[in-house]
């Protein structure tokens, strides 16, 4: 399979001498078109430092991070910029929706930020949040959201563009297990229709919508494992 992310023996220290924090040490990752990865560890272990980098917020001490075979360390800050919004989507804890924006106007803003024309920047908002099990909630704001359809807005926002790399840090943290199942679910969907996706997650049960779930453990890959879990086989879950 195409390989869509490939971190290849990133480190990240902060400070120097005997002070410096090993945020990573070594660490090697490929992510396929259509691949969705979970990665877990305690605390402190590097996870959210790994998403950072992988999505070019953040640049590594050593190693290099391509998506589809660009390589980040080359891109000036503008080029990177526009990488970011063309290719990669994020999904944080907090959701960070825009409360004074409708679900489609949330949806379709990074589009519109990138020079899509407002009418088509709309259609494909609709489109995804259709896609997300939100297609009667289109005109609703935030607050008139549950949490998880509030999740679900920012997954299609993630989703809409054109890369469809999603980086999600906790997406279901601040959620109850019911809608914590829906978002999982709703990622599980979009890779199996081509998108790729690594996430942050404490909960086994959900990181077992994975294919692959990767530990981390101070700042270094200290196993994988394949999922045997058979999530698609849970019925109704997306309906709740």
């Amino acid at each position: 399979m195409t390989a869509r992310l490939v971190v290849d023996k990133v480190s990240r220290d902060f400070g120097s001498g005997a002070r410096a924090v090993h945020a990573l040490v070594d660490v090697s990752l490929r992510v396929a078109a259509g691949e969705f990865v979970a990665v877990m560890g305690p605390s402190g272990s590097g996870k959210s430092t790994l998403l950072t980098i992988a999505g070019g917020m953040e640049r590594p001490s050593s190693g290099i991070v391509s998506i589809d075979g660009v390589d980040l360390g080359r891109l000036s800050a503008s080029s990177m910029a526009q990488l970011r919004r063309e290719r990669i989507g994020y999904v944080f804890q907090s959701f960070n929706l825009l409360s004074s924006l409708t679900a489609a106007e949330n949806v379709r803003l990074p589009l519109e930020l990138a020079g899509v024309r407002r009418r088509d920047a709309n259609a494909q908002a609709l489109t995804q949040l259709e896609a997300v099990g939100l297609g009667d909630r289109t005109n609703h704001f935030p607050e008139d959201l549950s949490g998880g359809e509030q999740q679900r807005v920012a997954i299609a926002r993630a989703l809409v563009t054109a890369g469809k790399l999603v980086l999600a840090d906790e997406p279901t943290g601040a959620l109850d297990s019911t809608n914590g199942e829906a978002v999982m679910l709703t990622l599980r969907q979009a890779c199996d229709g081509g998108a790729s996706a690594v996430v942050v997650t404490h909960d086994a049960q959900l990181a077992a919508w994975a294919d692959r779930i990767v530990f981390l453990r101070d700042g270094r890959v200290v196993d994988e494992t394949r999922s045997v879990a058979s999530p698609n086989d849970a019925a109704g879950i997306g309906d709740r």
